[in-house]
């Protein structure tokens, strides 16, 4: 996709990775719809890419955000949706509240899909379009710890899989992301010190910026950044039993930095 020819609509455009990414659509020339729920952050992102830019306030997990959003992209005249929007919750999953399970689920699986059913038939009229989903390195190579995310990320890449193919004789174009761990404020402390012990490779969210909007450049696809773990990731699709052995030996120190039990 030409750049310069891009009106995007950004969720998620107030955390770290949002924010990196905004600059990088807007350095290559498109206009970006930034969305997201912290209007202060908002504000700020908009006033530095200027013109370029527009905002709309909105918490994707209500039918009142999506709703929000979508009037503003079709105002917008949107032709890219960029489903960026994401939360983390690192714990063992037995002793994590199900509040945390239900927003995680709320938020990184239900919201990108009642986004992209929404926006959808808009973004089949127009000449060109794409859809962008984030997803994680967890969604291919799911982590102990990580349970629910991963289940959320999982189901995530296999419905931009699903629709991709469904989408194949339309103008739309479905990219799946799929990042390995990234730096950023957003990670808390539990996170960051299993990584350290772990050794996890991590990226810049600047860099995982400047790699999604190469994918969105090259049109359609699934891309999993960073190596070794995209090696770890296929090979758990082709044998799981030999990441399981492996992740085995990891267990004890996930378990040793993961939160106490939450409330339910």
């Amino acid at each position: 996709m030409q750049l310069n020819q891009a009106r995007i609509l950004l969720t998620g455009a107030s955390g770290g990775l949002g924010r990196d990414l905004a600059r990088e659509l807007a350095s290559a020339g498109a206009a970006v719809l930034l969305a997201g729920r912290d209007t202060l952050r908002l504000a700020a992102i908009k006033a530095e890419l200027g013109a370029q830019a527009d905002s709309v306030i909105a918490d994707l997990t209500t039918a009142q955000g999506i709703a929000a959003a979508n009037a503003a992209a079709r105002a917008f005249g949107v032709n890219v949706l960029i489903n960026n929007a994401g939360i983390g919750a690192f714990g063992l999953f037995d002793q994590q509240a199900w509040h945390t399970v239900e927003q995680v689920l709320a938020t990184n699986l239900e919201a990108p899909l009642r986004l992209t059913h929404t926006l959808l038939p808009w973004l089949k009229t127009q000449p060109t379009a794409a859809i962008v989903n984030v997803g994680s390195m967890f969604g291919s190579l799911p982590f102990p710890g990580f349970s629910a995310y991963s289940a959320a990320k999982a189901g995530l890449r296999g419905f931009s899989q699903a629709l991709r193919r469904e989408l194949a004789d339309t103008p739309v174009a479905v990219i799946h992301i799929a990042p390995r761990v990234i730096a950023t404020p957003l990670n808390t402390e539990a996170v960051n010190q299993l990584n350290r012990a772990l050794k996890n490779n991590s990226d810049s969210s600047q860099a995982v910026a400047r790699q999604i909007v190469a994918a969105l450049r090259h049109g359609k696809g699934e891309h999993h950044f960073g190596f070794p773990e995209r090696l770890f990731a296929w090979l758990n699709g082709f044998a799981p039993s030999l990441i399981d052995r492996g992740l085995a030996g990891q267990l004890a120190i996930v378990k040793q930095h993961a939160p106490s039990s939450e409330q339910p």
